[in-house]
């Protein structure tokens, strides 16, 4: 086969592999958060940088821009930890004493934001479902473009007359 018959599960695949990571990406990160909410450690952090980054904007696309945060605290062993958060509220400027929340054992990936747990789960939930709807996108691609090139070959070579993709 060629290699433009190849394109038609490579790109779809590699789409995938994208959504599959986003996933974990977003459940990793949740999970860190309830934990830190749930450790009942907090400490005072002061906002030390906040800034914005932008990605987009190239043509007809819109602009995302994020804002971040860089945060300091001492955690309850004495150590300093310093950690960057991103989507945080943009009324925090640097200078600000904000509650973080953070696990022992990992004070790194701490959170400034507010528990709000039905507000993680409601954001977590509809990522997932927009991954998977994707990922089955995929499959299905995959799956029609198997089935027409299928066809071709069952046919008997050069006679074929084809009715097109089944989707």
């Amino acid at each position: 086969m060629d290699v433009f018959f190849y394109a038609f599960y490579a790109v779809p695949g590699l789409i995938m592999a994208v959504a599959i990571v986003m996933a974990v990406a977003v459940i990793r990160r949740s999970l860190e958060m309830n934990r830190a909410w749930s450790s009942g450690l907090t400490a005072e952090a002061r906002c030390l940088r906040s800034f914005a980054t932008t990605s987009g904007g190239g043509g007809d696309t819109s602009v995302s821009t994020n804002l971040h945060h860089v945060y300091e605290f001492r955690a309850r062993d004495g150590r300093t930890v310093r950690f960057e958060e991103k989507n945080g509220p943009a009324t925090i400027i640097e200078g600000d004493i904000v509650t973080v929340h953070y696990i022992a054992e990992r004070p790194e990936k701490a959170t400034a934001h507010a528990p709000s747990r039905g507000k993680l789960a409601a954001g977590t939930v509809g990522i997932l479902v927009f991954c998977t709807v994707i990922i089955l996108f995929c499959v299905g691609f995959m799956v029609g473009v198997h089935e027409f090139f299928s066809m071709g070959d069952s046919s008997g070579g050069d006679d074929f007359e084809g009715t097109g993709l089944p989707f």
